[in-house]
């Protein structure tokens, strides 16, 4: 009853379309990066002007913000960055973007780099680690705004959060110039540096950069760069009052790193005008050399019957409609790692969406092929009774019991069989009896006969029901010369196969049933509260039997229960001798209408 073809693909497709590929390899057919050096450590033009040639072919990154755990969406771009990476013979950087000390924190961080080497990812590449924070480099940040400063590139405006906002004018209005616009070079050093060191308040002034407040794009209308925060910074400490905004950190980051390819979600496309002022900017005041990085933007995904916002996320947890972060119905990768999905099913998901320009939709139900695909050739196959009922073979011997054996993985004769008990009294699955079988059932029913799966052929011979009326035990007799692997099992023609495990040979467990945790494709969609709907069924507690083997389970570990899908015990509340399981996902599609 078991299948082996877990996939709806016939075969698997080619990975789709990758359009950074095609710009990769056109740089580097074109030699663009074959004079660039590194200085073994991120810095200026200066620094890397002395270092050796670039062992890398090109350099990537995956700059997270340590503000929270990552989610199936940020697999995407790790797979994207660090696969590039590898497939060019270059080096992904993991970059923690921690410029904003008001959410960060260090437990983000452990996580981060955790989800990441999960996947299957690392840092360290040609005898270096690669692992920076943006906080390092806070003094070149500053330095590079004194540069803007000293050029008139930027100034010091002193206008309140609704002045600029006023100002700044509509996609079909000019903005207006800040009053402060035209300071001298020495009034706006002054300035800045008055705010550096903790002169002025919070909120009080910005350093603004002095583009155009015409500029048809909005964000090239005189963007903040800098402003006045006191906050405690995870990394930093107190030494900073003031700290660079996104906008302006992260090309700066992505050239002191000698990032060839900044690869981003399509949100930040609108922000590259100003990611190319700034670093040719600054290569005029000789901060940074050329080839500068290029930036480049892809879809980020939208999963069906999933949320990845970060604050609808923050609400589920707050709110405990799930169990925490790790939650296994949650999208992080926590949760996802904790529900039995694997590293190996999240890379063949990333290769086979692909990276493309435009917005789409991909189906939940695609990744959910991409799992069973991987746990179909990596997950040892065991038996579990989920509903169970008892069947009694009346002509067994009382106390007897004897081997029967089934394979480890039927598609790895390699890993062999193992040893299951069979005895007199079995537990089998509620669904395999029918008192009155409907049309097309092949199971249990009175003097029909079945196959043991692994053991003999029975007939069944009569029942028991409870005072409610509900089927408590199914009598049958065995046909002793039938048993699989033995010369007369092919004796008997039957139609129907059933699973099974011994009575006194089973373990008892708790399995929990986990399901989507939204039951409609596009949570909160037609101006709906996400949260009305949630899957009122996304997880459900069973007692389940199994066979015994399930009892040395470890946590993590990962199995097929034949015909119910794929399990893995609990990494968190399994323990020695007795393991929780999770059902990671069922065996077939089960939301197809």
């Amino acid at each position: 009853m078991s299948s082996e073809k877990t996939s709806n693909h016939s075969s698997a497709p080619a990975p789709a379309s990758n359009f950074i590929r095609a710009i990769i390899e056109k740089d580097l057919a074109q030699n663009k990066y074959v004079h660039k050096k590194w200085a073994g450590s991120p810095g200026d033009a200066a620094q890397h002007a002395a270092g050796e040639s670039d062992p890398a072919k090109i350099r990537t990154r995956f700059p997270p913000e340590p503000n929270g755990y990552l989610h199936i969406g940020h697999a995407k771009s790790i797979c994207l960055n660090f696969g590039l990476a590898r497939d060019y013979n270059g080096i992904c950087h993991m970059r923690f973007d921690d410029t904003n000390p008001e959410k960060e924190e260090q437990e983000y961080v452990d996580s981060i780099t955790e989800m990441v080497q999960w996947l299957g990812f690392g840092w360290e590449a040609f005898g270096q680690s690669h692992l920076y924070y943006a906080s390092n480099y806070f003094d070149w940040m500053y330095q590079a705004a004194e540069a803007l400063i000293s050029k008139g590139l930027a100034y010091v405006d002193q206008q309140t959060a609704d002045e600029m906002r006023a100002n700044r004018g509509t996609l079909t209005e000019a903005g207006k110039d800040s009053p402060y616009r035209n300071r001298s070079v020495e009034d706006n050093l002054a300035l800045f540096r008055e705010m550096r060191d903790g002169k002025h308040a919070d909120g009080s002034m910005v350093l603004r950069a002095k583009i155009d407040m015409a500029s048809p794009n909005i964000n090239m209308r005189d963007p903040a760069i800098y402003r006045i925060k006191r906050a405690h910074h995870h990394n930093t400490g107190d030494q900073w009052c003031i700290y660079p905004m996104y906008t302006f950190a992260h090309p700066i980051e992505d050239a002191l790193e000698q990032i060839t390819h900044s690869i981003c979600t399509l949100e930040f496309e609108d922000q590259r005008p100003f990611y190319d002022w700034l670093l040719e900017r600054l290569a005029e005041a000789g901060f940074f050399a050329h080839p500068l990085p290029k930036q480049y933007e892809f879809a980020r995904l939208n999963l069906t019957y999933v949320v990845l916002s970060k604050r609808k996320l923050i609400q589920l947890v707050e709110e405990k409609h799930v169990s925490g972060w790790d939650d296994p119905r949650l999208p992080t990768l926590a949760g996802a790692r904790r529900r039995g999905y694997t590293p190996e099913g999240f890379r063949l998901f990333a290769d086979r969406i692909g990276v493309s320009k435009a917005d789409s939709w991909i189906e939940y139900t695609i990744l959910e092929d991409c799992m069973r695909e991987t746990l179909n050739e990596a997950a040892e196959r065991r038996i579990a009774v989920l509903d169970p009922i008892k069947l009694v073979i009346d002509n067994y011997p009382e106390g007897q019991s004897e081997d029967c054996f089934a394979p480890n993985h039927p598609l790895k004769p390699e890993l062999g069989k193992r040893t299951i008990q069979l005895s007199k009294t079995l537990w089998i699955e509620r669904e395999d009896f029918m008192e009155v079988p409907s049309k097309g059932y092949f199971r249990l029913f009175p003097d029909n006969m079945v196959r043991l799966r692994y053991g003999y052929v029975v007939k069944c011979t009569g029942f028991e029901k409870d005072a409610a009326g509900n089927v408590t035990t199914v009598h049958c007799e065995y046909l002793p010369d039938t048993k699989s692997g033995t010369p007369g099992s092919d004796s008997v023609k039957v139609k129907g196969n059933i699973h099974w495990v011994s009575a006194a040979h089973a373990y008892q467990a708790e399995i929990r049933m986990y399901d989507r945790l939204f039951k409609e494709a596009h949570p909160g969609s037609a101006d709906r509260d996400f949260l009305d709907d949630l899957n009122p069924n996304s997880v459900t507690t069973v007692t389940a039997q199994l066979e015994l083997a399930l009892q040395d389970a470890k946590p993590a570990e990962s199995f097929q229960f034949e015909r119910h899908g794929y399990f893995v015990a609990d990494r968190k509340d399994s323990v020695v001798g007795k393991p929780v399981f999770n059902r990671t996902v069922t065996l077939r599609d089960a939301w197809q209408k």
